[in-house]
């Protein structure tokens, strides 16, 4: 996946200001920053959900698949009844094939039956994930897919995750947890207030960090990162 220059403005506000970075596949990329720094913008303008304002995205071989943070579930429903729904919505071939791959993949076989609302909030996410990978997408867009979970859904998400890039797909996910994106990320892209300030692997970003925040050595990472953020002006 590439993007270039993308822009986006409601009114008179720029949520995003000329972001460019590419993911190959396989590729871990953690987009992150402070509230409202544009990071759900640009997943769904990637997903093909918003339309930007200037710029292009070029996708690549596959479809994208797209996982917000909010999940799209019906709770009422059992997990296999919830995918057996969305593969129908996207017209899939033979919608019983398509939920028995998705439920080998995402190690959800043994609820099938299961009532939604009944399940942790970790495995009701790997659901809102297997919805997302209905499409076999070459990339997998995530939109904070960690909120309210704990450590060990957390873990337990990630682990998972983590396999689908070992297989091949891209997967680009936003969050504002520094240490998240350091530990499961390849390359982080930071964004603040719609400017995208760097582009590369952590170890060059806690470079670039202890070199321009006044004192960072001295600090955690993440207060550090907070002071590079002011330092940039943001």
């Amino acid at each position: 996946m590439l993007a270039r220059g993308l822009t986006k403005r409601f009114g008179d506000r720029e949520a995003l200001r000329g972001v460019s970075f590419g993911a190959a596949p396989g590729e871990l990329v953690a987009v992150i920053g402070p509230n409202g720094a544009g990071k759900t913008t640009l997943l769904s303008i990637l997903a093909g959900i918003q339309t930007a304002d200037g710029g292009e995205v070029e996708t690549g071989k596959g479809a994208v698949g797209w996982v917000p943070q909010q999940a799209a579930l019906y709770r009422r429903l059992t997990v296999e009844e919830n995918l057996l729904l969305f593969a129908r919505l996207e017209k899939h071939e033979d919608p019983h094939a398509s939920v028995a791959e998705m439920l080998e993949l995402t190690g959800l076989g043994e609820r099938r039956g299961e009532i939604v609302a009944r399940l942790s909030g970790g495995n009701q996410q790997r659901i809102n994930i297997a919805i997302g990978l209905l499409s076999r997408p070459g990339v997998l867009l995530l939109d904070e897919p960690s909120v309210g979970l704990d450590p060990r859904q957390r873990a337990r998400l990630w682990e998972f995750v983590s396999a689908l890039a070992v297989r091949g797909t891209t997967v680009i996910f936003s969050t504002h947890d520094i240490q998240e994106a350091e530990r499961y990320g390849n390359r982080m892209l930071v964004l603040a207030d719609g400017e995208a300030l760097f582009d590369g692997p952590a170890d060059e970003l806690r470079e670039a960090v202890r070199t321009e925040a006044p004192g960072a050595a001295d600090r955690d990472f993440e207060t550090a990162f907070v002071a590079y953020l002011h330092h940039r002006g943001h």
